[in-house]
Parts: structure tokens; C-alpha cells; sequence
């Protein structure tokens, strides 16, 4: 009876990752009118006559609240704008001229805010100039201050009713020729007293971080990449519970091999280890599609992962699963790593050969490890839960890696 519960309770916890995977392809999906994209370049495709309007497909958001477009060529007339607009904008508009949408355009230096008539704001913009936009995370109930930059100062800010969840990077265009690079993973900080960047990293998610580096929700690679003991591993802060039991990481950046491992770890898992080749890890290997469980040599599993694509891991916990044997489950949310201004961060450290903890009482109470493509199950897999709970941990390995993650994509 217990097996034909927790087979039921896998099946609907997998349409529940498939319908929330349905409304973000719907949700999450870029727009564009008389634009070409070409990675990371945008390029205005219209007769001169006609406005051409990028869209992108996530809102900004306390995360991820700053985003930057330079200028890489400005055609005949360089009216280009950047800023923010709801996520059904007309296209054929340039972004600041309908109501709800607010931007900075390049030719004239003037604020559109939900009017075609412009308001002097900054100096005009030109090729090789950095125009960036943003939000204020300090912004009252109802009301959200956008400020924008130029060449990484900025220039002025406007307070709009909105808020954030409801405004999409935007940039428009109006002329042959013009031609700009788009940076939606762009960081902003403010300087301190003592003049050096403070940039909103979110290293308080993480409790490990070796040879990678925080930019908001993105970890990139930073490692030599040259053999197998050049791994970067990033392990959150937190073991998965019931509360929050999955979490997704959508590949940015394959880098030159996608060496990507998706996965769950001890928290003193070895750094120098891909998830998944150590005892008390499992992991899903992107560029092999096996699953590797507390060894160097994989089982086939599921199919390979490329850039855009999204990977998912999580535990399908027993009804009864109490973690410490009596406490109540809130309590398992323990600060067991250190305070964020204390983070392990072993960035550019020496990749020196770790001592495996071979302790006798590593593992405990099974449970049901699952792991998802782009919201499917790919399959799933009884293990031993360690004592202290999994980690999501996450390894890279060769050069250019770039994953986005999310920690809590069933939270909201």
C-alpha cells in the first residue's frame, strides 16, 4: 500500500511540475516586432517607418532588478530606447509612449513615461555608450522607483505604480542600421563609504562556493577546466525539506563541453568532486544524460542537456518523514552553514586533492530522488538520505559555464 501511495503522490507531483512548466512557456517567452536577435545582439529589421519593440521574456524582480543594453551602432537616426513595459506591450510602439511603460531614449535624452511627449532627463547616448535600467529595492507599497544609467552612472530616477513582477526589459528602435548588445544578466551596486562596489550577489543562498562566482541568481564558472579536479561546486545553504523539496537550474551558457551536473550532496561533500562521483551524492550529468550515485561511473538515464534547457532535482519525501525524529518539520531550517557575511567562498583557491569522510553513520531513512527536463520527469531513484539532509549542489567544469538557478520554483 505504501509503494501505491507514493506512486500516486509521484504522478501528481509530476503534472504539478508539468502544468507550472506550461504556464511559464507561456509566461516566460520573449516578443519582438521588426528586431532580429542574434545571441546576445539585437539588430532593428523595419523601413524607418515603423517602430521595432524587444520584449524579454522575464519580468525583473528583486533578484534580478538591473539590466544594461550598449550601443553598437545607431544607423541613421539612433532612436533607440530602453526601459520597461508590461509583458503584452504593443510592439509598434517604442517603450515609454503607452500608459504602465517608462524609458530612456538615446536620441534626445528624454524620459518617456506612458506619453509620446518626452520629458529632458540626460545627456543623449552615442555609439559605445552603456544605457542601463533598474529598480530600487527600497521602493514603498504600490509605488516602484526605475532609475537609469549611463556608462555605469546614473543618470536620474522616475516613481511609477507598479510593481516589479509586472515590468519586462524593453528596448526599441526606429531607424536603419542600429544595432545594440543586450545584457539582461547585468549587475549594479551602489560604492560604499570606501568607494568599492557592493553588488547583490545572493551568496547569503549559498554555503559552499569553489572556483564560482555569484552574479543575482546566476553562478558562473571560474575554474582552469583543464582536468577532473578542476571542478567548480556550489552548494546551497540549506538541505531540501518538505517544505521546499525541488529546485531548477536553466543552463545560460553550455561553456565548451557543458560539463553540468545537477544534483544532491552532504553538505561536506569534496570540492574538488562532481556531484554524484562521491559517496552520499547523486547527480544528473548534462552533457552525458546518466546519473551518477556516489560514483565515477554513470547509468544511463535520460537525455542530454544544452543551453536553454532547464534541469530539476528533488525528493519525494515518505507522509511520515520527520527529520529529527520527533521535532516538528519547521524546525529543520537551520542556519547549519555560516552567516552570509561568512560564506566559504574558495574562489580561484587551490584545487589540492580533499579527504573523503568516510563516517559510519552517513546515511539514514530512504527516500525518492527525482530529476526533470524542462518539466518532464526523467526518471527517479531510491537513495539513503545523509545525516543533515541533501544539499542541492550544483558542479561545473569547463570553461564558459553559466547556469540560473532557482531554489524555490514551487514557492509562489
Amino acid at each position: 500500500m505504501d509503494d501505491i501511495n507514493l506512486h500516486y503522490r509521484f504522478l501528481n507531483w509530476r503534472r504539478r511540475i508539468r502544468e507550472i512548466r506550461e504556464v511559464r512557456a507561456v509566461r516566460y517567452k520573449e516578443r519582438l516586432k521588426r528586431m532580429l536577435r542574434d545571441g546576445d545582439i539585437l539588430r532593428y529589421h523595419g523601413n524607418s517607418d515603423e517602430v521595432g519593440c524587444f520584449v524579454a521574456a522575464r519580468p525583473l524582480s528583486r533578484r534580478n532588478r538591473y539590466f544594461e543594453v550598449t550601443i553598437v551602432d545607431t544607423g541613421v537616426r539612433g532612436m533607440i530606447a530602453v526601459g520597461l513595459v508590461p509583458q503584452l506591450y504593443k510592439l509598434d510602439h517604442q517603450p515609454g509612449w503607452l500608459p504602465h511603460s517608462v524609458a530612456f531614449h538615446a536620441d534626445d535624452g528624454k524620459l518617456y513615461n506612458g506619453n509620446t511627449v518626452g520629458q529632458q532627463f540626460g545627456p543623449k547616448c552615442c555609439r559605445g555608450d552603456r544605457i542601463g535600467c533598474g529598480i530600487s529595492l527600497d521602493s514603498d507599497d504600490g509605488q516602484l522607483t526605475v532609475f537609469f544609467t549611463k556608462n555605469g552612472k546614473e543618470v536620474g530616477n522616475v516613481e511609477i505604480p507598479a510593481s516589479p513582477e509586472a515590468l519586462y526589459p524593453a528596448v526599441g528602435m526606429h531607424s536603419l542600421g542600429e544595432e545594440v548588445l543586450l545584457d539582461l544578466n547585468a549587475e549594479w551596486g551602489m560604492e560604499d563609504d570606501d568607494g568599492q562596489m557592493i553588488v547583490d550577489s545572493h551568496e547569503e543562498d549559498w554555503g559552499r562556493l569553489h572556483d564560482v562566482k555569484v552574479i543575482g541568481t546566476l553562478l558562473e564558472y571560474m575554474g582552469k577546466g583543464k582536468s577532473i579536479v578542476d571542478v567548480g561546486l556550489a552548494q546551497a545553504r540549506r538541505p531540501l525539506n518538505t517544505r521546499f523539496h525541488y529546485y531548477e537550474l536553466e543552463i545560460t551558457d553550455a561553456g565548451e563541453k557543458c560539463y553540468i551536473a545537477l544534483g544532491l550532496a552532504r553538505r561536506d561533500y569534496p570540492k574538488n568532486r562532481h556531484p554524484g562521483w562521491s559517496r552520499g551524492s547523486i547527480a544528473y550529468h548534462a552533457d552525458d544524460g546518466k546519473l551518477f550515485q556516489g560514483s565515477g561511473v554513470g547509468d544511463a538515464f535520460g537525455p542530454r542537456c544544452f543551453e536553454g534547457d532547464i534541469m530539476g532535482c528533488g525528493i519525494m519525501f515518505p507522509r511520515d518523514f520527520n527529520p529529527d525524529g520527533g521535532d516538528d518539520v519547521d524546525d529543520w531550517d537551520l542556519d547549519v552553514f555560516p552567516k552570509p557575511s561568512e560564506v566559504q567562498n574558495d574562489l580561484y583557491a587551490n584545487n589540492e586533492d580533499e579527504e573523503e569522510d568516510e563516517a559510519e553513520d552517513l546515511e539514514g531513512r530512504k527516500v525518492m530522488v527525482f530529476f526533470t527536463r524542462n518539466g518532464k520527469v526523467v526518471g527517479r531513484r531510491e537513495v539513503a538520505l545523509p545525516v543533515g539532509g541533501f544539499y542541492p549542489t550544483i558542479g561545473m567544469m569547463s570553461t564558459g559555464e553559466k547556469v540560473r538557478v532557482d531554489l524555490h520554483p514551487l514557492s509562489g
